[in-house]
């Protein structure tokens, strides 16, 4: 089964990508290329990997104080 392209700059694309990879049909770098930005974005960590990495960070600045008076802290801090 042949690849036919009809956008002249996606079969430019194809052409740069059959030189740089050295395959011998557009075909064959485009499925390598395919399955080159596959295994890229699985690499990717999920949005739930990322939450849980900042969930990390602000659980070890320490406990949350429910009590805590961020005006009045400030208020001191900037000497109002």
């Amino acid at each position: 089964m042949s690849l036919y392209i009809r956008d002249p700059k996606v079969n430019e694309l194809a052409d740069e990508v059959m030189r740089q990879l050295g395959t011998k049909t557009k075909t064959e770098a485009v499925r390598l290329a395919l399955e080159n930005q596959l295994k890229r974005e699985q690499r990717k960590p999920s949005l739930e990997e990322i939450a849980k990495k900042y969930q990390a960070q602000i659980a070890a600045l320490g406990p949350n104080d429910p009590n805590f008076d961020e005006k009045a802290f400030l208020d001191e801090m900037w000497e109002y």
